[in-house]
């Protein structure tokens, strides 16, 4: 069962009291910056926007004035990204422990180790896509954890459910964000550490509408963070290779997170619900096709290395089949 290992596991209540919110780093003399320059034409929210899960992520939030605030757990600790641009120019601010670690990272972050212009269109689609968002590239953060748990949160659920249960998991257990973003109406959190999933018990597992398999890979991955994290120097497919050895990492989740840790162009996911019907339909007309078809379609960018690519595009442009089959159905089983 999961988090019966732990001898005393903790609630939600208790974690909450060990980091209690007057020790949120505060924005005394400012926070440290760095700016980047894009060689090309640049959409922040199209880079970034893989590592949001859902309208109501705690660790994710875009501003009205066009910035992107992310909280997450670097390996220096804690820390704070806000992203705006201005001025043909990329300006990072960061706070707290894992600051300079942020900052350091910002370019790669930004897609500045992307090479889109190897991109090479093979279908009008992929072409009227990329001529109509030009400033996609693919980020890279360096942090393997922090897309692997929710990914595995994702696993044959609708995608409402797993953003709730990472939402809940994360507010629950979490800890304030360093800076500004950690005060307010609506504060923002920083995923638990690795020992902190390890000591969530059962029964919140449930609360947040986590099934018991889902829970226990989370918590063979974390028990395994270190090992983990080190794919992030490792190539993408030998990243894959390594994760998949979990118990419950498959090739559909090993992908999920290479595509936003490596920033990896053609780890296309297979075993997706919709993504086969949906490459399908708008390449060949088939809304039937299943992964050996949508792998066959993005042969043309195999060669080049580009088929995630290929495939974001083809989500880009809206092309989608009409819908024939009601949607999968929601649950939750926090309130069995």
């Amino acid at each position: 069962m999961a988090g019966r290992f732990a001898p005393r596991p903790p609630s939600h209540a208790t974690v909450r009291e060990a980091v209690p919110a007057s020790v949120v780093p505060r924005q005394a003399a400012g926070p440290r910056t760095r700016t980047w320059v894009p060689p090309g034409p640049y959409d922040l929210g199209l880079v970034l926007g893989p590592l949001r899960r859902g309208g109501g992520d705690p660790t994710f939030r875009a501003t009205g004035d066009g910035s992107v605030w992310r909280a997450t757990r670097t390996p220096a600790g804690p820390g704070t990204l806000r992203v705006y641009t201005g001025g043909g120019e990329v300006r990072g601010e960061a706070w707290g422990p894992g600051a300079d670690w942020l900052l350091d990272r910002l370019p790669e972050l930004l897609g500045a180790a992307d090479e889109p212009d190897v991109f090479e269109p093979r279908h009008r689609l992929v072409a009227l896509a990329r001529h109509r968002r030009p400033g996609l590239r693919l980020t890279r953060t360096g942090l393997v954890l922090e897309s692997l748990i929710p990914s595995v949160l994702e696993q044959k659920v609708t995608a409402d459910e797993a953003y709730r249960a990472w939402r809940r998991l994360v507010s629950w257990f979490g800890e304030p964000a360093p800076g500004p973003a950690g005060t307010g109406e609506r504060p923002m959190r920083v995923m638990p550490a690795p020992r902190t999933w390890a000591l969530i018990p059962s029964w919140e597992w449930h609360r947040a509408g986590v099934d018991d398999k889902r829970a226990s890979t989370i918590l063979r991955a974390v028990r395994l963070a270190a090992r983990l994290e080190q794919t992030a120097g490792m190539t993408p497919a030998e990243a894959r290779t390594r994760l998949e050895v979990v118990p419950g990492i498959g090739p559909w989740t090993s992908a999920e997170v290479v595509q936003r840790s490596h920033g990896a162009p053609d780890a296309v996911t297979t075993g997706d619900l919709h993504l086969p019907r949906i490459v399908g339909w708008a390449l060949a007309g088939n809304r039937d096709a299943d992964d050996a078809e949508m792998l066959r379609l993005l042969e043309p960018y195999a060669a080049e290395g580009q088929r995630h690519r290929a495939a974001r595009y083809v989500l880009l442009s809206g092309s989608v089949p009409p819908r024939r089959h009601p949607k999968m159905r929601k649950t939750d089983i926090g309130r069995w």
